[in-house]
């Protein structure tokens, strides 16, 4: 599966690239002429992945005589104003076209209406789907996964799999995607049988391994009998795994993101699976068909193009680690 997945996006790179090969400099560049195709991105290893899709669609946009533009959010601390403030940003940056994640729909949505009526192209991706689909936010695309999907997948792995007590660990509440993803797994968890709820910390809490762990351990020892966690990312991920190492817990692992850590761990044993959105593809398609709707006035047959869910298990975790150790995945 991976290696058709490959080969689609390899073919997607080269018909893009084929589209930019011409011109060389700003005043040549085709169709609409120069724009400025610009990125929000977060801040954690997920979306350095993710930023490595856009930097080469966004290179291949400079080639074409275009400019492309990275920006990065500082951290997941107080996601809603820093988007409001970054949304603002690539307004007064002269951005044409912007791709964007949306995880504050309430702050967001606002910003991004504003950004529109400034004539701002706007495209989502990795999260925020739901808000497309209702018409709280008006753009032209999509490419991510569908996160509740995705968390029903999860939570009906776990319970096939052997867990009957799962929690989601929640380390950004109220996010768009984070809700999607335990509510999913909840739903998932439940209607196979298992018992399922989440553990939610603070968003400062993300990626902070001190934190976390102790949140598993006192859940742990409230609750014995929890024989299965989920998180949300790869740090995450990391410090459950510290948690049950220090409480001898043998309660089973899964989850999303993927990185080295990750695929050791469902390679060993000690992970069921990781949910794939492929990040990479994500950061890729939402740079280049920005700049193709820009430029050309391309948009796909759909709004909505899903990079995921899949389960990297350990059926396919030997060749989805190449790809992880290349940045790909």
């Amino acid at each position: 599966m991976f290696s058709k997945k490959l080969n689609v996006l390899l073919l997607a790179v080269m018909i893009f690239s084929l589209l930019l090969v011409a011109p060389a400099s700003a005043q040549d560049a085709p169709g609409a002429g120069p724009v400025h195709v610009c990125a929000i991105g977060g801040a954690d290893a997920f979306f350095a992945v993710v930023k490595n899709g856009a930097d080469l669609a966004g290179s291949l946009v400079e080639g074409a005589g275009s400019t492309y533009t990275w920006i990065p959010l500082p951290n997941y601390d107080n996601i809603g104003p820093d988007m409001v403030r970054l949304i603002e940003q690539a307004v007064a940056q002269g951005c044409t076209s912007l791709a964007v994640p949306v995880w504050d729909g309430a702050a967001q949505a606002p910003a991004l209406a504003a950004a529109t009526e400034a004539g701002v192209k706007v495209f989502m991706y990795n999260s925020g789907l739901p808000l497309l689909e209702d018409g709280t936010i008006v753009a032209y695309g999509y490419y991510g996964t569908d996160e509740y999907k995705a968390g029903v997948a999860a939570g009906a792995y776990f319970a096939t799999h052997g867990s009957t007590n799962v929690r989601c660990v929640n380390t950004q509440p109220g996010a768009v995607n984070w809700q999607q993803r335990c509510g999913g797994l909840i739903d998932g968890a439940t209607a196979n049988g298992a018992q399922a709820d989440e553990i939610i910390l603070p968003a400062e809490a993300f990626g902070d391994a001190a934190q976390i762990s102790a949140a598993v351990q006192a859940a742990l020892a409230a609750d014995p009998t929890i024989d299965g966690f989920a998180t949300g990312s790869a740090a995450d991920a990391d410090a459950v795994g510290e948690a049950l190492a220090v409480m001898g817990a043998t309660a089973q692992q899964g989850g999303w993101d993927v990185s080295v850590n990750i695929i050791n761990r469902i390679q060993n044993g000690e992970a069921l699976f990781a949910v794939d959105q492929q990040g990479w593809y994500q950061g890729y398609l939402a740079v280049s068909q920005a700049w193709l709707y820009d430029q050309f006035s391309i948009l796909p047959a759909t709004p909505v193009i899903l990079t995921g869910p899949a389960l990297i298990t350990a059926d396919n975790a030997d060749t989805v680690l190449a790809g992880v150790e290349d940045g790909y995945r």
